[in-house]
């Protein structure tokens, strides 16, 4: 009998809708434990400009606070805004006492400054987590403050999967400040204990750095960038990146590496409700630690 030659499934989808169905219900028990001590959680977000996107997903977290039972503001600002009107809004939010999340949607309208928007939010109420002095704790090691959404999020799925996190390899392809350089610190944080590698697009040959990652994290939004022949058999694949295409939105991984990883994040439905989940979570506990 050969049935020592049995051909792989392929690689195991993760279901990050049901994990993040699963976070939402862990913050909505403390929403509630704060409501009863007579604090009642709340976010406001900030949208301005008219990016499809962006309207999509200020709806999909107004939903996400309706779920868990946070009061969400939404705020509409026009297209035109500048950055002193932005600045002003901030403002107003950041002495408000009620307000305990505030986030403003990217992207910025054209020519303005993103990294001023995110500076001007107090860090105890940048739920974002994309304040210089938060994303400096997580450079000291410290990740008890609130940290960005997305590369949480990855590290939650990680963490439920069970991937063997010590010592692995971790690349990670790009390095923004929203996403790659935040992952990359998570990845190499005292108690996770990964050799993280930061690839980005003038690396010299990506295939060979990204063949030898054991968990291999793509947030570039470049559609289907990673191939097939990148992936070490039984990696596991996150794709961060989601672009959209002519038949609807496709990840920054080609279909077919699901043919050799071990384990895959799906695009749509992997790393997005992972990022609302973790906005959740953050405004929680923002709204715990400005009512200690």
């Amino acid at each position: 009998m050969h049935s020592s030659i049995r051909h792989p499934v392929g690689a195991k989808l993760v279901d990050g809708r049901a994990i993040s169905l699963s976070i939402q219900d862990q913050v909505s028990e403390g929403v509630s434990a704060l409501r009863d001590r007579g604090v009642e959680a709340h976010l406001a977000v900030v949208i301005a400009g008219d990016d499809p996107a962006s309207h999509v997903y200020v709806r999909n977290k107004e939903k996400a606070c309706h779920r868990c039972g946070i009061k969400s503001t939404r705020i509409d600002l026009p297209p035109t805004s500048e950055l002193p009107a932005i600045l002003g809004v901030v403002e107003q939010l950041n002495s408000d006492e009620t307000v305990h999340g505030i986030l403003v949607q990217s992207p910025a309208p054209e020519g303005v400054d993103e990294l001023q928007i995110s500076s001007s939010i107090l860090p105890e109420k940048d739920v974002d987590g994309f304040h210089p002095v938060n994303l400096g704790r997580l450079v000291q090691g410290d990740s008890g403050g609130l940290l960005p959404c997305t590369p949480s999020g990855v590290m939650r799925i990680l963490e439920l999967s069970e991937a063997s996190l010590s010592g692995a390899k971790a690349v990670v392809i790009g390095r923004s400040r929203i996403v790659g350089m935040p992952m990359a610190m998570m990845l190499s944080q005292k108690g996770v204990d990964a050799t993280v590698t930061i690839a980005h697009s003038k690396s010299r040959g990506m295939s060979q750095i990204c063949k030898e990652a054991d968990i291999l994290v793509s947030a570039v939004g470049v559609p289907h960038i990673v191939k097939r022949e990148w992936i070490k058999p039984g990696a596991f694949v996150v794709d961060v990146g989601i672009s959209r295409v002519e038949d609807g939105l496709a990840g920054d991984v080609a279909p077919n590496v699901a043919e050799v990883a071990g384990w895959l994040t799906p695009v749509p439905g992997g790393v997005g409700p992972m990022t609302i989940a973790m906005l959740m979570s953050n405004t929680l506990r923002a709204a715990e630690m400005l009512n200690p």
